[in-house]
């Protein structure tokens, strides 16, 4: 699915978000910026999309603006929320624990702030998790920490089960920060819900740190993912110029999608291959990674810094076992060891030395808090989720189009990953700076 795809058969795709009912609520909010019913923006700013779906007669997609309403539909007095956090740690986590927290007690007055433990799991009786009362000193500092407060878990739970502990509790506000996985699960709880007609918002705050989301624009916690991995390249290079031949081969996060590899390699240029999922690669023969080394060392480089993202390459790695964690993500074989042996017995085979320095930061870069405008992007993403909850919205999540907050409903996130666009500027961008076009061969070579 592409931009083109979804601006061609607008039809195919709803652009809605689900609302439980009319807001006759007076919004305790103080703002002189409140979002009118029937704002809405864009998909995208490019002006050939939108012409062309404009002559053509077709709906020109578009999603609702998210913001505070004049009116909402949960009364703040009687309202009951809770946040849950799930699968795997992101910059970030604490920050948006924070932003709803804060929005909810000092915006609406809402008292009544549950954090649920440890994920899903929280909900399920027989676990045992005792949910974290919150309130704005449970979580003055948090937002300067790593990971998150209520703790994370990976698989899936029984939804009826979660939707019958929300309504034995009088919850109805749900907020749910995680990736696609999570996002699909509190559709399924906000469908459950619906069946059971109960009135509980279910709100998603989109954490991936591969930045995978469709339609959300960038998700928070991948730049500082992104900056976190500047001191792993850097050392990385130092290690590979401190020998002859060396080279500094950096695995990064990025199952389906390699944005934070790609990004990486903008961001500390030093990089001279950067190997994504999106992009096929071939290890021997003319166009290979290990001739493209040889290629280098023939110029007079004297070392190589490689950033592979996860998922790169896994149909290279023949005769092991497919494996899936607890949520049922196909776990990616280790291709950042692969290359380490596979490089090595390349040049022992002909008789020339090389020192294959292996860093694997995966852990490190995720549990660092947010810092800078990712920290920025954290707290508004939080205050965009609170105000879709208190208007009654429900089944969607907050995202962002060229500085524009809207309420995207989690079907249309979760129908496919975000990849990068190896036609695109971003990818383009990486090859240049990398170089990697001649070295693989693709390019003439230009001297040193």
């Amino acid at each position: 699915m592409t931009i083109k795809d979804v601006f061609e058969n607008p039809d195919k795709y709803d652009f809605d978000v689900d609302q439980l009912g009319e807001c006759v609520i007076d919004t305790p909010v103080k703002t002189a910026n409140f979002i009118q019913d029937g704002e809405r923006t864009l998909m995208v700013h490019d002006l050939e999309h939108v012409t062309a779906a404009i002559k053509a007669g077709r709906k020109v997609p578009s999603f609702e603006e998210a913001g505070p309403r004049r009116k909402i539909f949960h009364d703040p007095a009687w309202t009951r929320a809770a946040v849950v956090t799930c699968g795997g740690l992101c910059p970030g986590l604490n920050a948006v624990i924070k932003g709803i927290v804060q929005c909810l007690w000092y915006e609406y007055g809402v008292r009544h702030i549950f954090g649920v433990r440890y994920g899903l799991e929280g909900f399920i009786p027989s676990y045992g998790h005792e949910p974290l009362i919150l309130n704005p000193d449970v979580v003055e500092d948090i937002h300067q920490e790593g990971g998150t407060i209520l703790g994370s878990s990976r698989g899936g739970q029984d939804t009826r089960q979660i939707v019958n502990t929300l309504a034995r509790l009088n919850i109805n506000i749900l907020f749910c920060i995680g990736g696609d996985g999570t996002l699909r699960a509190a559709h399924d709880i906000a469908e459950e819900a619906k069946r059971n007609k109960l009135r509980i918002s279910v709100i998603g705050v989109p954490k991936t740190i591969d930045n995978d989301l469709a339609f959300i624009g960038r998700s928070f916690g991948f730049e500082s993912a992104v900056y976190a991995s500047g001191s792993i390249i850097t050392a990385a290079h130092v290690e590979a110029k401190g020998a002859p031949h060396g080279i500094g081969l950096v695995k990064l996060m990025g199952r389906d999608s390699g944005f934070i590899a790609a990004y990486s390699c903008l961001a500390n240029s030093v990089v001279n291959m950067c190997l994504i999922p999106e992009e096929p690669f071939e290890l021997e023969g003319e166009h290979g990674v290990l001739t493209a080394l040889e290629r280098r060392f023939s110029i007079g480089k004297t070392h190589a810094v490689i950033v592979v993202a996860e998922g790169a390459g896994q149909d290279l790695i023949k005769g092991e076992e497919q494996k899936r964690d607890a949520s049922g993500n196909l776990l990616k074989k280790d291709i950042g060891e692969f290359l380490k042996e596979k490089i090595e017995r390349h040049f022992a085979d002909k008789k020339e030395n090389v020192s294959v320095k292996y860093f694997d930061p995966s852990y490190s870069i995720r549990s660092v808090p947010a810092r800078g405008t990712d920290a920025i992007l954290c707290y508004t993403l939080a205050k965009n989720a609170v105000h879709a909850a208190m208007a009654g919205r429900s089944d969607c999540v907050i995202g962002q189009c060229a500085s524009v907050y809207m309420n995207v409903p989690i079907a249309l996130a979760t129908i496919e990953r975000q990849k990068v666009d190896v036609n695109g500027m971003l990818w383009q961008s990486v090859v240049d700076a990398t170089r990697q076009g001649e070295y693989m061969g693709y390019e003439p070579l230009v001297g040193r």
